[in-house]
């Protein structure tokens, strides 16, 4: 039987009345799996019978929870696995923010890369996500969790929030998934119980209010900002919510969600319960600023010392997508749509952490060794050399282990059900395996 903090417990009892058993029932359930798929990348998952998830038309509950780690496609970025309350954020962006149009967003508080690939998916090619983490070490998930999502108008960056202050004015969309006590996590992550007091719901309230300070300003005129926690607590959410609207002028998005959803309007905000959702505890609030332009831009927009636009080499992206390139004195490549080309140099003026675009590879006099991330882009030319890879191969090309039976000469792209992996060069007498060390599989077992 779960054992929850005595505060705990009478806080939630305060909170949900007769509701309380119920809710202390689900608690003791195994929390449902789920995923969520990539618009762009098929494979048998999309075709898989499986549950889906009411507020995400890509989302998908699983019957049970296999080895993530051992499926090539979870590798290739075919989906992500993701809690699905959430999920609910793309239903909020659906209703409130026009995706027809070039937007600018920014996930403020991005890592491990969940809410990043989940808005990423819903923005236009032509529009631009800055998904910025504070920490870190854990912008290393992050940029591989991008990196597999395959799109070049996604770019990380690795500051803190006080350091967006020039850039007031320029998202459309700004999404503060903030640190939180994790109350909503219990059934999940027992480290989250034995973490849990009053004083660290104390200590995350000042936080969040901290960051939700520096956000509210990004904001452009008429544009969104959402605010998420997974935990339940007033503090943390309504009464933060308030205080945001009130001392921001922000006014408040209401949603319009089907009561069979089982979500409840909180009147500042939607709460995700498990005794009433197939998911874990959710907290969103929805904004929007006043106004109905954005600003014209008022930064210097050139690009910083790191990288000067360049020429890239041809053929290794499709010929339907628009690119530009950028290098850096280190000979390394990066390719970004090319209408985005501005924005580069605008966002690099002040974010000197940014990695504008995605990595391509890197010169070695006339030669160019491609980037892993390369191998899982989205923007990639189908018509690459290629070898297509069962499973047992796949986990053994990255295990980084001998491949057996393949030739060719020159670069291939490693692949698995036509989504790549990785990268292979082909040689007369063995296959020189390019898979990089920091994403290879240590686990054993063949996956199924």
């Amino acid at each position: 039987m779960i054992q929850l903090p005595e505060h705990f417990e009478a806080q939630m009892q305060a909170l949900l009345g007769a509701e309380y058993s119920a809710f202390m029932a689900a608690l003791e359930q195994p929390a449902p799996v789920s995923i969520r798929l990539h618009p762009g990348k098929p494979s048998h998952w999309r075709e898989a019978d499986l549950e889906p998830i009411p507020w995400h038309p890509y989302g998908r509950y699983l019957p049970e929870r296999p080895v993530f780690t051992l499926d090539p496609l979870f590798q290739a970025g075919a989906y992500y696995v993701q809690e699905a309350s959430s999920m609910l954020i793309a239903e909020a962006v659906r209703q409130l923010v026009d995706l027809n149009r070039p937007l600018r967003a920014l996930d403020l508080c991005a890592a491990p890369g969940g809410k990043t690939t989940l808005l990423a998916s819903l923005l236009s090619e032509d529009s631009l996500l800055v998904a910025n983490e504070v920490i870190q070490s854990r912008t290393v998930p992050l940029r591989h969790n991008i990196a597999k999502w395959g799109l070049p108008n996604v770019w990380a960056c690795n500051h803190d929030s006080r350091e967006f202050e020039p850039l007031a004015g320029y998202f459309d969309l700004v999404l503060v998934d903030a640190p939180c006590s994790g109350e909503g996590l219990f059934r999940k992550d027992a480290a989250a119980i034995t973490e849990w007091s009053l004083q660290n719901v104390d200590l995350c309230c000042g936080r969040q209010k901290r960051i939700l300070a520096d956000a509210a300003p990004l904001v452009a005129p008429g544009g969104i900002l959402l605010y998420s926690t997974c935990t339940y607590n007033h503090r943390e959410d309504t009464e933060n919510a308030r205080w945001l609207a009130k001392e921001f002028g922000l006014e408040y998005c209401s949603l319009d969600l089907p009561h069979e959803w089982g979500i409840v309007d909180t009147g500042a905000g939607y709460q995700c319960f498990p005794h009433r959702v197939k998911g874990e505890g959710f907290f969103l609030a929805c904004f929007q600023k006043p106004g109905d332009s954005r600003p014209a831009d008022r930064l210097k927009s050139k690009l910083n010392k790191k990288w000067t636009p360049a020429a890239g080499p041809e053929g290794w992206i499709s010929g339907e997508k628009d690119a530009a390139f950028l290098q850096n004195t280190r000979q390394e490549l990066r390719f970004l749509p090319a209408a985005s080309v501005e924005e580069a140099a605008l966002l690099s003026s002040v974010l000197y952490r940014l990695l504008p675009g995605q990595a391509f590879g890197q010169l070695k006099g006339k030669d160019l060794i491609p980037a892993p991330e390369l191998a899982l882009s989205t923007w990639l030319n189908p018509e690459i050399p290629s070898v297509e890879l069962d499973q047992a191969q796949a986990l053994r090309f990255m295990r980084k282990e001998t491949l057996e039976g393949i030739s060719g000469s020159g670069w291939h792209l490693m692949r698995h059900e036509g989504l790549g992996l990785g990268w292979a060069k082909l040689l007369p007498n063995r296959v020189n395996n390019y898979f990089p060390t920091e994403w290879r599989i240590r686990m054993g077992g063949q996956g199924g």
